[in-house]
């Protein structure tokens, strides 16, 4: 159903939820514990071995004992002094802020409500924009030969425009980090993809290559990945390889940024995305926080005790309550302190805890130079098929790379690469003692580093190119997908924000090199690249058999 275009500007009320609210003394007959309570199936058949009649009912007698003591304890856990107890536990000798207290009550209410229809379309939309991410990053390498051929560039100094792709990513992720935090989740949620649908489709009218860098830094401002990646190579394969090179890659860019545009108007239309709970109770906006999780409750078809008195209640026994919201100075100067050496010190607080930090930041770093290295250039690998290329050729030289098997065997690889993302969540919980989170990351890193040097000395013809950069796609989405799953669980909760984000600056800033080494690297600029890379990923494999934790099965706060 359609909301109103004008509904994002209303203010939550908790008396639009009132029908979802239940008394505290009910609230642990809705807990997430209650929920997830072993229950004994009805329809067991009795073994030859089963209870005899007086056993049987002192088995029931003591389960019902058990029963009734964990319920006891669950309906002590619900009460004021309950909660109170909850929400300042693991902070041993420093003081809770108010808003510390009140979000934890928060994520303490989201955990009961549990999974539902909000967060089923939250994961679908939230998935626009991984499909975005990836589908204007391959796009953008998807046109690097159409723009050669057009615009008489070479095909080294054109990887000077993903040079520009990175430089939107790490401006992007700096604005739009701190502006969520000012002008609200929701807002910048929306607008990060019409902003990249605007932009994007822009830049398949610029009349030069240097306007298409300018609108390529201003399109990644914002930013499914493997499926982006598969929607980017089907167009390109439809409109580049079948147009001529100069209106080709345009109907393309226009394309994906209609597609983009039109994941923008879902977003804002098509579904009502409540506002971040901690974001309207850092602004002072605490009743309106109080009424966005009954909404979820409501909108996942359950039932919640969170009401603003209660919040209160538990957390202003000894602390003044939070009505002032946090300055916009103030919201900056948090956001920097994260990085401050405050907050790194406790990375390195013991050997076992500083060795991990160090070697998890530097897979980082590696992997986000070596994955551009080879992925932001494959199209221009592949229009060669194996018999090598040369930056000074012929624009006649370079239209005729544009050829629809370049494009099908780049669409080929994306669709090898969707499965591997699958099969990283499968492999990380396995119990193996070779897979969990750092076996199979370990593993996927190292089929990626052999694979990549595998295409450079035997993928000497098109279809040996495919094999190899199909197994590679298929690895390294494994690779990327437990890495963004294994970093947040090794770090303990209280820096995790600063370990995670190091490790995002790093990826980044290694990444923005990776165009400007493959614009200069001597040679051809075909195979030193991919060498690189390989040898960049390989390191990063070494460093993974070092990493001393492991959290498969451990739960991380």
């Amino acid at each position: 159903m359609f909301r109103r275009p004008w509904a994002w500007r209303q203010a939550e009320t908790a008396a639009d939820y009132a029908a979802v609210v239940v008394p505290l003394e009910e609230a642990h007959q809705h807990s997430h514990s209650y929920r997830s309570r072993p229950r004994p199936n009805p329809e067991e058949p009795l073994d030859d071995e089963a209870l005899t009649g007086d056993e049987d009912m002192d088995k029931d007698a003591d389960d019902e004992d058990t029963t009734m003591l964990v319920m006891s304890n669950a309906a002590a856990e619900y009460s004021i002094e309950g909660l109170r107890r909850e929400v300042r536990r693991g902070k041993r000798g420093e003081n809770w802020t108010p808003y510390e207290l009140k979000s934890r009550l928060l994520n303490k209410a989201i955990q009961d409500i549990g999974m539902g229809t909000y967060n089923w379309q939250l994961f679908v939309l939230c998935g626009f924009g991984w499909f975005a991410d990836n589908l204007w990053m391959q796009g953008v390498s998807l046109t690097l030969p159409s723009l050669s051929a057009e615009f008489g560039i070479s095909e080294k100094s054109v990887r000077y425009t993903t040079s520009a792709l990175f430089v939107g990513l790490c401006l992007g992720s700096i604005f739009w980090g701190i502006g969520s935090d000012i002008l609200g989740r929701r807002i910048a949620f929306n607008l990060t993809l019409l902003i990249t649908s605007v932009f994007g489709t822009a830049s398949a009218w610029a009349s030069s290559w240097g306007g298409v860098c300018l609108i390529s830094l201003l399109t990644l401002l914002s930013v499914w990945w493997p499926v982006g990646q598969l929607c980017s190579s089907l167009f390109a394969w439809f409109f580049i390889a079948n147009w001529p090179a100069d209106k080709g890659w345009r109907h393309f860019v226009t394309a994906i940024g209609v597609i983009t545009f039109v994941m923008f108007l879902v977003r804002f239309f098509l579904f009502h995305m409540f506002e971040s709970p901690k974001f309207l109770l850092s602004r002072g906006r605490q009743a309106e926080a109080v009424a966005v999780v009954q909404g979820i409750a409501l909108k996942n078809n359950r039932k919640t005790w969170l009401t603003e008195e209660i919040l209160d209640a538990v957390v202003e026994d000894q602390t003044p309550p939070i009505r002032r919201k946090l300055s916009t100075k103030n919201i900056i100067r948090n956001k920097l302190a994260a990085f401050s050496s405050e907050r790194i010190r406790p990375l390195f607080n013991n050997r076992k805890l500083g060795l991990t930090t160090s070697l998890m930041w530097f897979c980082w770093a590696t992997i986000g130079m070596g994955y551009p290295l080879f992925n932001a250039f494959l199209p221009q690998y592949l229009s060669h098929g194996g018999t090598g290329g040369g930056s000074e050729s012929s624009a006649d030289s370079l239209q005729s790379q544009i050829s629809a098997e370049t494009y099908r065997n780049f669409a080929i690889t994306s669709i090898v690469g969707v499965p591997g993302s699958l099969l990283a969540a499968y492999a990380v919980d396995m119990k193996s003692p070779f897979l969990g989170r750092r076996g199979t990351l370990a593993i996927s890193t190292l089929l990626s580093a052999v694979f990549l040097f595998l295409f450079v000395q035997l993928g000497t013809s098109p279809s040996s190119q495919l094999a190899f950069s199909c197994v590679e796609a298929f690895s390294q989405n494994i690779m990327y997908g437990v890495l963004y799953a294994f970093t947040p669980e090794i770090f303990p909760a209280p820096v995790r924000g600063a370990g995670t984000g190091v490790a995002s600056f790093l990826n980044r800033a290694t990444g923005l090199l990776a165009p400007l080494i493959a614009a200069t690297v001597p040679g051809d600029g075909t195979t030193a690249p991919v060498y690189l890379s390989a040898a960049l990923i390989l390191a990063a494999f070494v460093a993974m058999c070092m990493i001393p934790i492991e959290t498969r099965g451990r739960q991380r706060l």
